[in-house]
């Protein structure tokens, strides 16, 4: 792979750049059977993941130049998610309520689009800005890339059970937010 930084890396939200990240947890990075964890085991799985990843760039950037969000954050969270789609069986994830690449939830979403069409990723993008501007309100001293941090884990978690700056604690894997980053900061040297 040859690795190139696009643009800049600064957006509505944030820099992902600037985000501290652990990486994956073993127990996440164990879905690949790597025998580590942290930032690399994050990288190694979106470098998997990144050919897959290719067949939706074009939509990502469109909607990321629509909503102000770094197209490489939408990738990561595609990555963590459905492993670029790989996981999902008819635009379903394994357990029949996540929908689509960004696995919106049925339950308390009404579905848009296909699943791996723009208007899904646009829907998916706007449930995550609206939980980072939720944690913004939650957390108003927090600093930018931590309420982007906050908006990340609260995707997965909601923002009600964010209480602290461990955004993690009660995040799927107690890594959520941390995996998406690192992955994210691969493919933003990946070119989106």
């Amino acid at each position: 792979l040859v690795l190139v930084c696009s643009g800049s890396a600064s957006f509505c939200y944030g820099n992902i750049l600037n985000v501290p990240t652990t990486g994956a947890s073993c127990q996440t990075a164990k879905q690949d059977t790597l025998p580590y964890c942290g930032t690399t085991a994050s990288e190694r799985m979106a470098e998997t993941d990144f050919r897959n990843m290719e067949n939706y760039k074009t939509i990502i950037q469109s909607v990321a130049s629509k909503l102000c969000v770094d197209a490489a954050l939408i990738a990561g969270i595609i990555s963590r998610e459905t492993r670029a789609g790989g996981v999902l069986k008819n635009g379903w994830g394994y357990d029949g309520n996540g929908f689509g690449l960004m696995q919106v939830q049925k339950a308390y979403h009404t579905l848009r689009g296909q699943w791996n069409s723009e208007e899904h990723i646009s829907q998916a993008t706007t449930i995550l800005t609206d939980m980072i501007y939720a944690i913004g309100k939650k957390f108003p001293n927090w600093s930018t890339e931590q309420r982007l941090k906050g908006g990340i884990a609260a995707y997965n978690a909601g923002d009600e059970n964010i209480y602290n700056i461990d955004v993690d604690s009660i995040t799927t894997g107690g890594d959520y937010s941390n995996d998406v980053i690192a992955r994210a900061i691969l493919f933003k040297y990946l070119g989106y």
